[in-house]
């Protein structure tokens, strides 16, 4: 990749290659669609092939190359073939958006079930290890990583135990991720949104007031402009609101 210009105001997208983890839906496809519009080349993970290759297939249509590869974050085996494809195909990630992520029904945790809290702080936190873990050794200078962690990282939801303390703990992570890597000159952001109309909430919360929440694609430009800085500038923790606030 050619060396860009000091006097460049901003970072272009084009040409880079970013991975997005749960890239099929919700905001990592809107994520998706907004750098391809930037012209970006991407991986697109989830667990769900059909649906990657669904997407793939769209995206492409704009000139870009798109790998779809499913993938299981919470299983170490499945993170290592990911790792191995992007290797084939692209050789580097510049771009890497932790977004993979599930809810949990609204318990109290004394009626909790272990399965559940399991699953959910093995997706959201864990896979997020297991993935930055298996692509930091293709990354150099001027790479980024983005975790989608939700406010819920710096905020606790009664009845979302497992979910605040994945969102809590996977923030911790992305600081720590942060200050070891600074010296070798990749940026490290915190992406928390609040309420986004998505499809988490039929676990999280069936009757949420969605017309109040912001949208996946205002998610997305909101990253997209933090993404776009000058690489000698970094924003790193970004927090989104819909105007309603808190619901």
């Amino acid at each position: 990749m050619p060396r860009r210009s000091k006097k460049s105001a901003t970072s272009s997208l084009d040409g880079r290659v970013a991975l997005i983890t749960g890239g099929s839906r919700g905001i990592g496809l809107a994520i998706a669609r907004a750098f391809a519009k930037q012209h970006c080349d991407l991986v697109l993970t989830g667990r769900h092939l059909p649906s990657l290759e669904k997407v793939g297939r769209e995206l492409s249509r704009q000139g870009i190359r798109v790998l779809a590869k499913a993938c299981d974050v919470r299983d170490p085996a499945a993170v290592k073939g990911l790792g191995a494809s992007v290797r084939r195909e692209f050789r580097r990630i510049d771009i890497l958006v932790n977004n993979a992520g599930i809810g949990q029904p609204n318990l109290p945790v004394a009626k909790l079930p272990y399965h559940q809290w399991k699953s959910v702080v093995d997706t959201n936190l864990t896979g997020m290890f297991l993935v930055t873990r298996e692509m930091l050794p293709l990354m150099r200078k001027g790479g980024i990583i983005a975790n989608n962690l939700s406010i819920a990282a710096k905020r606790v939801f009664a009845g979302s135990s497992a979910y605040n303390a994945s969102k809590h703990g996977a923030l911790g992570l992305t600081n720590t991720l942060r200050e070891e890597l600074r010296s070798t000159g990749i940026r490290v952001i915190a992406l928390l949104p609040g309420a986004t109309d998505t499809d988490i909430w039929e676990t999280l919360w069936p009757e949420a007031p969605r017309k109040k929440m912001m949208s996946a694609e205002t998610v997305a430009q909101a990253l997209v402009s933090a993404l776009t800085l000058p690489e000698d500038s970094t924003v790193e923790e970004l927090t989104i609101l819909p105007t309603a606030g808190t619901l």
